[in-house]
């Protein structure tokens, strides 16, 4: 009884690895954090507004594309507060913690949403506001800030995950949006380096036609055999 209840524990706690293991994978391809503000937050995106303190859900919605779309929603994700486009922005140092960053604004103003990077990763997200935010929050805290000529507040999904991208500086003037988002460094190349040599041919090895699984699946059989016959010998040294 004792062999069995071991046996019965083991598979137990394989389920449940295997059922976590989904979960897990899914928080790091939307990269999924539940953050909680302190004070109240502006926000841009199509439910443009001011978030109280409290605790909200952040996913991208399509980890896929080029421009992002961030979705922000209530702790249990009942309720869908925003979506916002995002440009991914690189950091030279990742945290193990999911680091938000925000713009400082004018004093009984909110601070705005700037940045959101996921732990473990080197990319985050850079938000976009609507141009004529983006064009206020830029005089405000005198930094360029990334804007779309689009409303987002009016746009279907779709359209958001095709909007342009743009960045204004405080005086107004559109620039250039590597101004704002940082690409990763480009890896050295050995300019002196010779050329690889073309990989030698693989020789791939074939079983004849007349080749099966019978032999893995005989000796399969022959183990349960072993099995059927040591087990009542084990159930009868536990009793």
């Amino acid at each position: 009884m004792t062999l069995l209840k071991g046996i019965g524990i083991g598979l137990s706690l394989t389920v449940l690895c295997v059922l976590a293991a989904p979960k897990a994978r899914a928080d790091d391809f939307n990269r999924k954090s539940i953050v909680t503000f302190s004070a109240p937050v502006e926000v841009g995106g199509s439910g443009a507004q001011v978030l109280p303190a409290g605790t909200y859900v952040f996913k991208v919605m399509n980890p896929n594309a080029y421009s992002h779309i961030v979705q922000i929603s209530s702790q249990d994700e009942t309720h869908v507060f925003t979506l916002i486009v995002a440009m991914p922005n690189f950091r030279l140092k990742s945290t193990d913690k999911t680091v938000m960053t925000f713009r400082e604004r004018p004093a009984g103003e909110p601070e705005a949403l700037k940045a959101w990077f996921y732990p473990g990763r080197e990319w985050g997200e850079q938000f976009v506001y609507d141009r004529s935010k983006a064009l206020q929050l830029a005089k405000e805290t005198n930094e360029i800030v990334l804007s779309t000529p689009i409303v987002q507040a009016a746009a279907p999904i779709e359209t958001l995950t095709s909007a342009p991208v743009e960045a204004v500086n405080p005086n107004g003037e559109t620039v250039d949006v590597a101004k704002v988002v940082e690409a990763p460094p480009a890896p050295v190349a050995d300019a002196i380096a010779p050329a690889p040599a073309a990989p030698a041919p693989v020789q791939v090895a074939s079983l004849p036609k007349t080749a099966s699984n019978l032999g893995l699946i005989a000796l399969f059989g022959m183990m349960l055999l072993g099995v059927g016959f040591l087990l009542p010998v084990f159930l009868k040294k536990s009793v």
